[in-house]
């Protein structure tokens, strides 16, 4: 049997009538969303297109009351903005930067590789230009608060790991109260940005190590972690995960993922932890 998700709190009779007729059974009012348990394994791109809601299915094996860990990517994920876009902004650069971290994203460019030529623009840059990114432009996605609250309720932890910069990671680990963040680091000084990263590069093997470091501290097995992001670089971390999930993703992650969240906000994922 497989259990199918519908991310909404209100289907229309339409909506309910089509559901009944593609999987020969109805869907059920959840807290917040439906769901129903079949045999049937149908095409769901045509489904999510005619309901125009987001539609998905768990992998065999997982259970949401046993999830213990959830590891997220920030920019564009956890947050709306590229922050390397938004700094580049300050130089006038953002169309050259843009179109690098668009391409790294669909997996297109090597992700160290463009991130190093990406921050070498930003040399010459004022520290103090971080902190109106981080004040001015930085956004949390619809519903990461509401996520946020559920996981710290359900006792799952909340890892944020990133190919962007600790600058903002540690800003939000203190603001909303999050266990553990991994990002690369830039180099200052004088107050001035170099044009260099410190140490090694977090890229997609990072934050699968990270993924698999913190499972085993927390003792937790591989259906007791889910992973999201939404570039290519969140693959590695999102194929050792039990579910994984691609948030407004690129069309390459999508296709690789457990679940593609398109339509509704970050507090859809609640919808998988409570199925």
């Amino acid at each position: 049997m497989h259990t199918y998700i519908f991310h909404t709190s209100q289907l229309t009779t339409q909506q309910a009538n089509f559901i009944a007729a593609q999987f020969k059974t109805t869907a059920q009012a959840q807290d917040g969303f439906y769901s129903l348990r079949c045999e049937a394994r149908p095409e769901l791109t045509e489904i999510r297109q005619n309901l125009g809601i987001d539609v998905n299915v768990l992998p065999a094996g997982f259970k949401g009351d046993e999830v213990g860990l959830l590891v997220t990517d920030m920019d564009s994920t956890l947050i709306s903005i590229e922050c390397i876009d938004e700094i580049a902004d300050m130089l006038g650069l953002k169309p050259q930067v843009s179109a690098i971290t668009e391409a790294a994203m669909r997996g297109e460019l090597d992700f160290e590789a463009s991130l190093t030529q990406r921050v070498a623009l930003l040399k010459g840059l004022p520290e103090e230009a971080l902190l109106r990114v981080y004040q001015q432009r930085l956004t949390l996605n619809p519903g990461a608060e509401q996520l946020i609250a559920y996981l710290k309720t359900a006792s799952i932890k909340l890892a944020l790991v990133s190919g962007g910069f600790t600058f903002f990671t540690d800003k939000l680990k203190q603001r909303l109260g999050l266990d553990y963040t991994l990002a690369n680091t830039l180099e200052v000084v004088e107050g001035t940005l170099t044009g260099r990263v410190v140490g090694d590069i977090v890229g997609a093997q990072a934050k699968a190590d990270l993924l698999t470091q913190l499972s085993k501290q927390l003792s937790l097995q591989g259906h007791q972690v889910i992973a999201m992001g939404d570039g290519a670089n969140d693959l590695l971390m999102m194929q050792q995960a039990g579910l994984s999930v691609a948030y407004h993703a690129k069309p390459t992650v999508q296709a690789q993922t457990d679940c593609q969240l398109n339509q509704a906000g970050l507090n859809a994922v609640i919808d998988l932890l409570k199925a």
